[in-house]
C-alpha cells in the first residue's frame, strides 16, 4: 500500500505532460491582417469558394486544418501580390486539382461531373416512361379481353 501515493503521482505527472503537449500543438494560428476592407471582402469570398484539401467537405474559410491555415495565408499573399481571383484559383487548381473548387469549371475532364446528373435523370425518366407505357398496354389488353368469369367457372 505504500506504493499507491507514488503511483498516483506518476499518473498525474503523465496526465499533466499530456495536457501540456496537446495544448502546445493546438494553438490557433494568429489572425490574418488585411490592408483594407476590399481586400478582406475579396479574401472572404475566395476562401468560401475553395474547398479544404484535407477536410474535403469544408471550405477553406471553415476548416481548422493546418493545411487550410497555410492555404488561407497563401491566398492572402496572392491577393496582395496583385493576382486576380481567377489567377488565385488557377494556382490552387495546379497544385491540388479541380477538387479544391466547390464549383468546378466546365471542361472535358469535368463533363461527367456536370452532365452526369442530367443523363442519369433522362435515363430514369425513360425507364419510368417505358414501365408506365407497358402497364397501360397490359391494362388495355386485359380490359379488351373477353371475361370468362361470366361463363361456368367450374368448367375445366
Amino acid at each position: 500500500m505504500g506504493n499507491k501515493p507514488m503511483k498516483n503521482t506518476f499518473i498525474y505527472l503523465i496526465l499533466g505532460i499530456s495536457i501540456t503537449l496537446f495544448s502546445a500543438f493546438s494553438v490557433a494560428a494568429p489572425p490574418l491582417k488585411f490592408d483594407n476592407e476590399v481586400q478582406e471582402s475579396r479574401f472572404n469570398s475566395l476562401v468560401a469558394e475553395l474547398r479544404c484539401a484535407v477536410c474535403q467537405n469544408q471550405s477553406l474559410a471553415d476548416s481548422d486544418a493546418e493545411l487550410a491555415q497555410d492555404l488561407r495565408r497563401e491566398v492572402l499573399n496572392l491577393i496582395r501580390s496583385g493576382k486576380t481571383d481567377d489567377q488565385v484559383k488557377d494556382f490552387l487548381v495546379q497544385r491540388y486539382g479541380e477538387f479544391v473548387l466547390y464549383r468546378p469549371r466546365l471542361e472535358q475532364s469535368t463533363y461527367l461531373l456536370w452532365l452526369g446528373p442530367a443523363v442519369f435523370f433522362l435515363i430514369a425518366a425513360l425507364f419510368i416512361g417505358l414501365v408506365i407505357r407497358k402497364r397501360n398496354q397490359q391494362f388495355l389488353e386485359d380490359k379488351n379481353r373477353p371475361n370468362n368469369k361470366d361463363e361456368n367457372p367450374h368448367d375445366d
